[in-house]
């Protein structure tokens, strides 16, 4: 019933394998592993909903056995078993707990000091704090170390492996790809991948040749094979999924010229790594939960499956109803489906969990904010961004800017029970404004251009700041699947009109007028008034020579447009307006982030089908 019963299970089918396994010696030819071609999957398995992550439950301890059976498992398999627990720790919220017992053994187990730095990883990714970052950056780095100890010394093309150098092969893949991961989200432009030296192609290329190594006729499967083959899915899987998702000009930056990403191949594979019950399914399943309910609305158009990111959460949270990471996509699966209050439990529910990592919570505070703004709930909207100004150190500019936008909502007198003016706010984001890694983040530098207006003595007000800000994070995609959420976001931004046509004309007039314009649009094509939507994205583009500051509106007046003609039928159109957006506008503000959504619109149009040239996997036999 338990993981490790399984593993054993396993394991006794294997009773006969030597330490070395044997790899057939594959030509250089068109199959060769550095010309591969693409794997093609025409009917991807359905999620499987019944997994259960079954770890050893013995206080926390390595599962008992004879002596005889612990004698005869390999370091490499007690290493594995004893990773297994700390990840168990992990997931009931004893992060403390997991990271000791992965600790000791960091400098001579690969697979200890790929979960500690791991574990590490992850704790940045939720802070942002550059102090975090750079002890994440590190570790990994050391991890990565530790790896290439293990690593055969010769080529892929080399008849004998142990079982022992096919996982430290797959250990630096990963090591150097959650560094990839790592430097992505301080720089959405990933310029970082190359100036920071990470070698993503080589993780890339390690992925691929693993690949052609577990589809070889001549290869035998180790004890520990499905330890190995999910780390090969998960590898293989995320960059079919990442490079699916970059704009071309992108993948020339990092070099992956003539590479193409397949979606859906990569899709396929996360969820064959997250169904089997191995080392890397929690991380599979993760990514998945990532793309479904976060990359493919902040840097797509919302095309994640729901449903599946329900299927694949349930047994986790079933299995750890505390779980501070699974509560937490459990309120972002219901935010995105519209069920705000639902959203609005969990992640409290997730705050209360546990008290040791505040990370959780901020994460929460994030959302929660972003819960009361489609809510229209400004003062519950501004203490969520108060907090987050107060405890979190990812972006302080930002924190400020929302917190006067929220402001800048109410009346006069509701504006005076929170001690703070939203002008003295706005001026304070410029100062505010930090780098992570050496570069600065595009939201900061967004929020610092749109306050910059509140430098003066008598300052324009922005219209609906918050609505604004709501667009850049797509969140018109999450309030469009309920009609009341919608209209209420339709007849706050009217009210906003009204205030412009009423006050004197000044240099923001054209700009203002086109903010809501677009926003409006969004609102009415969620609402299925088809037509009006398009009149208000064409106003934009028909004031496009008298726009001075907010450059970023046209290209994606030109994106949401795209979209109405796709949902219209009108694909030709679509792809016309789509290319335009995409080729004859830069150095506007949030340009990677539209580029990464035109992209995905783009792949919508012309479906599956990729780009020409080498895809990035191999193919199956």
């Amino acid at each position: 019933m338990s993981f490790i019963k399984g593993w054993r299970r396993n394991s006794k089918k294997n009773d006969s394998t030597q330490d070395t396994l044997q790899v057939k010696e594959i030509p250089d030819g068109n199959n060769s592993p550095t010309r591969l071609p693409v794997i093609s999957s025409e009917e991807l398995d359905s999620v499987i909903t019944d997994f259960k992550l079954q770890l050893p439950d013995n206080n926390g301890g390595l599962p008992t056995s004879p002596d005889s059976e612990r004698s005869e498992k390999s370091d490499l398999s007690l290493a594995l078993e004893d990773c297994m627990v700390a990840l168990d720790l992990f997931l009931q919220n004893d992060f403390e707990g997991a990271l000791s017992r992965l600790r000791t053994r960091t400098k001579d187990s690969m697979y200890h000091a790929l979960t500690y730095a791991t574990i590490l990883e992850m704790q940045a990714m939720m802070t942002f704090n550059p102090e975090d970052i750079l002890t994440a950056g590190n570790t990994m780095k050391d991890a990565q170390a530790v790896c290439q100890r293990f690593r055969k010394k010769s080529s892929f093309n080399s008849k004998n492996f142990t079982e022992e150098e096919l996982h430290a092969e797959v250990c630096y893949a990963e090591c150097l790809l959650q560094r990839a991961a790592l430097t992505f989200l301080q720089d959405e432009n990933m310029i970082s991948f190359i100036k920071g030296g990470i070698k993503v192609r080589n993780s890339y290329q390690i992925y691929k040749e693993l690949h052609t190594v577990l589809q070889s006729s001549g290869f035998a499967q180790g004890d520990n094979h499905g330890h190995f083959e999910g780390g090969v899915k998960l590898g293989v899987g995320a960059f079919n999924l990442m490079l699916s998702l970059l704009p071309t000009r992108t993948l020339r930056l990092l070099e992956f010229v003539g590479f193409s990403g397949n979606k859906e191949f990569g899709l396929h594979q996360l969820q064959e790594g997250a169904v089997e019950h191995t080392f890397r399914s929690f991380l599979c399943n993760m990514l998945l939960l990532c793309y479904h309910t976060f990359m493919s609305f902040i840097l797509g158009t919302g095309e994640g499956d729901v449903k599946d990111a329900e299927k694949l959460l349930q047994p986790y949270l079933k299995q750890y109803p505390k779980g501070s990471i699974f509560l937490f996509f459990a309120g972002r699966i219901e935010e995105i489906k519209g069920n705000l209050d639902a959203a609005i439990k969990r992640f409290e529910e997730c705050c209360e969990a546990q008290q040791h990592w505040k990370q959780f919570h901020h994460m929460c505070y994030w959302e929660l904010m972003w819960c009361f703004t489609y809510k229209r709930h400004w003062k519950m909207a501004y203490f969520y961004a108060d907090l987050l100004s107060k405890e979190n150190a990812w972006s302080k500019a930002t924190y400020a800017y929302m917190k006067a936008a929220y402001l800048s909502m109410l009346s006069p007198e509701d504006r005076q029970t929170f001690g703070e003016s939203e002008i003295a706010l706005f001026r304070q984001v410029p100062g505010l404004k930090q780098k992570i890694a050496g570069k600065s983040l595009p939201t900061e530098k967004f929020a610092i251009r749109k306050a910059r207006r509140y430098n003066v003595e008598r300052p324009v007000p922005l219209p609906a700041p918050p609505l604004e800000m709501m667009y850049i994070w797509n969140g018109y995609t999450v309030i469009g699947k309920h009609k009341d959420l919608t209209e209420g976001m339709l007849k706050t931004l009217e009210e906003e009109q009204q205030k412009l046509e009423t006050h004197p004309r000044t240099d923001f007039s054209i700009d203002d007028q086109c903010v809501i314009s677009l926003l409006k649009g969004l609102c009415l094509k969620h609402l299925g008034h088809q037509e009006e939507a398009e009149h208000y994205f064409t106003l934009v583009l028909c004031n496009e020579t008298q726009i001075k500051y907010d450059h970023y509106l046209v290209p994606n007046a030109l994106l949401e447009h795209g979209l109405l003609c796709l949902e219209q039928g009108r694909r030709d159109e679509a792809v016309k307006l789509l290319e335009t957006a995409k080729q004859n506008y830069k150095n506007y503000s949030m340009e990677s982030r539209t580029h990464f959504r035109i992209q995905a619109a783009l792949h919508k149009a012309r479906g599956p089908v990729g780009v020409n040239g080498e895809p990035c996997v191999p193919a199956s036999p």
